[in-house]
């Protein structure tokens, strides 16, 4: 299965990515029938259209664990990866990739209005475990010839301070991580002494993903690095990135390589646009096709005109339907909570924060310097009460408290492991498993 990669420039009109669309369906359908799990579900017909699939879900994926899902031979495989939203299933989530899908991935990551080039160091802090995310930054960053520092992330060997040092000597001019990575460095380079939005020079923008990106958190991350752009790519483990931002800092879908649709649970409805749950067909994929997926975010997605120019769907993404609870009634969301946060006067210098949905109120936390508690705690209670009209306490906390300084200070010793001691060694201390 391979199809020619488009540029984002070869659109022209709604219409003609429609066509295109449905033109690589009828291919994506046929190969898809090539994995056990589609061709049980075409039966004797092997060929379907897409408004006879039924959902593709991630327990669809753990039941048919470990090569149902599969495509091609086990022998034209390149990479395996379990996705970090398992939640400790007692089976796993697989994906596999080919070679091919490793091309196309990594072409669909580069469309970026801030592009990558042989002159960049680019600063990968993502895990690299069985999650695909780091990888196809690393590689990515290597296609385009760029520095590639490995960082990895929830790891000793790389603390924040390390990070900062390397940000700073290395001349790190991109950079591949979370939004909350962004803040927390930010937070650790001033407390060495730095000023984020001076001392940074080769910085010339933020790539982020992993959590959903409002408005009003992206200009402050911009804001603290003296105007770096904030670059969301959106995407998953199993699929890789299913959107990036544009010039005009909109998200869009990749919607010549991937095929959207937006899924009502209550009546089973598909409709092309709109708001609710995010299902994807892939389009492109040849180990792992997948057929009306069931991202298990809130999305909304509209096919309409962008000052960018470019013609593929808008995209905004409100987040997992997991992380979202119900106060007094009223469902409320993390991303929410977290956009209201970012909307607090940028003076205060709120970078972290805390909630929970405790019945009938929200309980929000902030860490905030004494000189400015009393104002951020007020404007912060308005704001809340306004975004959702149920009870609200907001508290504040003194800086350090979130996020613990010995974590912003990378106090916590680290060693390789080791299982023999010199006199006057204290092996307690000694031995942390990096």
């Amino acid at each position: 299965m391979r199809n020619e990669l488009h540029p984002i420039s070869h659109w022209h009109s709604f219409d003609e990515l429609r066509a295109a669309q449905e033109k690589l369906l009828d291919a994506a359908l046929r190969h898809a029938t090539r994995a056990p799990f589609y061709a049980e579900r075409a039966g004797e017909s092997g060929l379907w259209s897409l408004d006879d699939v039924p959902l593709t879900t991630k327990d669809d994926l753990r039941s048919t664990y470990p090569f149902g899902m599969l495509a091609v031979p086990k022998a034209e495989l390149a990479t395996y990866h379990e996705t970090s939203g398992t939640g400790g299933a007692p089976v796993p989530t697989p994906t596999y990739y080919t070679a091919g899908d490793w091309a196309e991935m990594v072409d669909r990551f580069l469309r970026n209005p801030i592009p990558m080039t042989s002159d960049d160091t680019l600063l990968v802090r993502i895990s690299y475990a069985l999650v695909m995310a780091a990888h196809l930054g690393h590689q990515s960053g290597l296609a385009a010839g760029a520095t590639v520092v490995a960082a990895d992330a929830r790891t000793l060997t790389s603390p924040y301070p390390t990070l900062v040092r390397i940000m700073r000597d290395a001349e790190v001019s991109l950079t591949w991580s979370t939004p909350f990575e962004c803040l927390v460095w930010a937070a650790t380079a001033r407390l060495g002494g730095h000023r984020p939005e001076r001392d940074f020079p080769a910085l010339r923008a933020f790539y982020t993903a992993g959590e959903p990106l409002g408005p009003a958190r992206r200009a402050r991350i911009s804001e603290l690095w003296g105007g770096v752009p904030v670059l969301d790519v959106y995407g998953s483990t199993e699929i890789g990135s299913v959107s990036g931002t544009c010039p005009a800092g909109t998200l869009h879908f990749w919607a010549d390589r991937l095929l959207p649709e937006i899924h009502d649970p209550e009546t089973g409805e598909y409709t092309r646009e709109g708001t609710g749950r995010l299902v994807v067909t892939t389009l492109y994929q040849e180990g792992m096709p997948l057929l009306r997926y069931d991202l298990e975010d809130i999305v909304e997605l509209y096919y309409r005109d962008c000052p960018c120019g470019w013609k593929l769907p808008t995209l905004r993404v409100h987040g997992r339907i997991l992380h979202d609870y119900v106060v007094a009634d009223r469902q409320v969301s993390a991303a929410e909570v977290e956009e209201t946060v970012f909307r607090l006067p940028a003076d205060y210098g709120v970078l972290f924060w805390r909630g929970q949905a405790a019945g009938d109120r929200l309980r929000v936390q902030i860490e905030v310097e004494p000189a400015h508690a009393t104002a951020a705690a007020a404007d912060l209670h308005a704001l809340l009460t306004r975004a959702f009209d149920v009870p609200t306490d907001v508290e504040t906390v003194d800086p350090g408290t979130i996020v613990p300084l010995d974590v912003l200070k990378g106090t916590r010793r680290t060693a390789k492991p080791r299982r023999f001691f010199g006199p006057g060694e204290d092996w307690d201390d000694a031995v942390i498993q990096a």
